[in-house]
């Protein structure tokens, strides 16, 4: 069918009428705009307005599909042509609207998966079904669209696509909870410990995540790739390991307390610091005096502060080689420690580290994990002398 034919044919026989554009459209229930469109060639009416329309123009419908008047000897041959094209029009609009719904529920499939990764979804468990209702919108989509091949070959490519997709999202949530420290999207089970440090577990079908505090300023994660950790025996501790953990801070290992940008790196990596402080050398005994900008019982709930100066103080000896005293100085009080407390009474503190290499396992298990034993950090404070 030639549209810009027919349009022409279309206006020249409403002006042999005497009709407007909007009169003609009036008659046959379609806006004005649309019988301007026709004879444009822009579009062509709709199967169901053929025959009203060949009506009102006067004409035959076999005329309105050639776009001309016919005589009497050429109508046969243009009526068999009419309805050929009139078959393929047809068959080309039911394609046309297959494929524009194919699209909407394609689009809406990535409109579900696109809003399954967003940022603020990442809690809800509602998430990972979102994103797999709609990878199979997408598929059905694609499926819809694959009518020319065999359901068997349709069948395959839909279930290795969804493999695929799905795979993807599962990789892409995975490199999400690395980088960003959250919980994973694709999670079959969440668990809850209520204890001094809040423990939630997210359990993937490849690898198990820890939110240590959480709700807290000291809030972490603990990727467990190998599945080796429970909820109930993977590494605690009341600090924000990601920060403070001897992993991130053994990278300020120096032999000089006077090297200033080390040793202010290092404490602004320690607990406490989120308090804000100011620091001092003392280059002649190797002393160091850290002023915290906040009193001794502020925010010192299950004996936060105490347990924080130790691991402090234990750290500070164990990456500052020539390091011989610190004195924690607050707006309320001071307490001040040496090293040779520290190496003379410090359980384990030989096994820490030897040979001025540091054995983070050894850290972990005498100085980490011991700030979750209360009447082991009480004891060890004593160490510490008021000033």
């Amino acid at each position: 069918m030639d549209n810009k034919k027919i349009g022409a044919f279309i206006a020249k026989n409403r002006k042999k009428k005497g009709l407007t554009q909007e009169q003609l459209g009036e008659k046959l229930g379609v806006s004005n705009k649309t019988i301007s469109r026709w004879e444009n060639g822009n579009y062509m009416p709709d199967l169901s307005l053929l025959q009203p329309l060949s009506r009102e123009l006067g004409i035959s419908l076999n005329e309105l599909l050639t776009g001309e008047e016919i005589k009497e000897e050429k109508r046969i041959a243009c009526s068999e042509q009419n309805l050929a094209d009139t078959i393929d029009y047809s068959a080309e609009k039911i394609k046309n609207e297959h494929r524009k719904i194919s699209i909407l529920i394609i689009v809406a499939g990535m409109f579900m998966c696109f809003g399954s990764f967003s940022a603020l979804s990442y809690e809800s468990s509602w998430s990972q079904l979102f994103s797999v209702v709609g990878v199979l919108f997408l598929i059905a989509g694609v499926f819809r669209e694959l009518s020319f091949l065999s359901l068997f070959k349709r069948i395959w490519i839909a279930v290795l696509s969804f493999l695929l997709i799905m795979g993807i999202f599962f990789i892409g949530d995975y490199l999400g909870v690395c980088e960003d420290r959250r919980p994973p999207m694709y999670r079959y089970m969440t668990r809850t410990k209520e204890t001094e440090s809040k423990i939630i577990e997210y359990c993937n079908l490849f690898y198990h995540v820890f939110q240590i505090n959480a709700d807290t300023p000291n809030e972490y994660f603990i990727i467990d790739a190998h599945k080796e950790y429970s909820i109930d025996t993977v590494p605690v501790t009341p600090f924000n390991r990601d920060k403070s953990g001897i992993e991130n801070i053994v990278q300020y290992q120096n032999p000089y307390v006077g090297n200033n940008s080390n040793t202010g790196n290092l404490f602004n990596s320690l607990p406490l610091s989120e308090h804000g402080f100011v620091f001092e050398i003392d280059s002649e005994n190797c002393g160091l005096t850290i002023d915290y900008h906040f009193t001794d019982w502020y925010n010192n709930e299950n004996l936060y502060t105490e347990k924080a100066l130790l691991y402090n103080a234990v750290t500070a000896f164990v990456l500052i080689e020539n390091l011989e005293s610190i004195k924690f100085n607050f707006s309320g009080s001071a307490y001040e420690i040496t090293r040779e407390k520290i190496e003379g009474n410090y359980p384990n503190y030989g096994n820490i580290i030897a040979d001025d290499v540091i054995d983070q396992n050894e850290f972990n298990t005498y100085v980490e994990q011991k700030m979750n034993d209360e009447d082991f950090v009480t004891e060890m404070f004593g160490l510490f002398e008021k000033v």
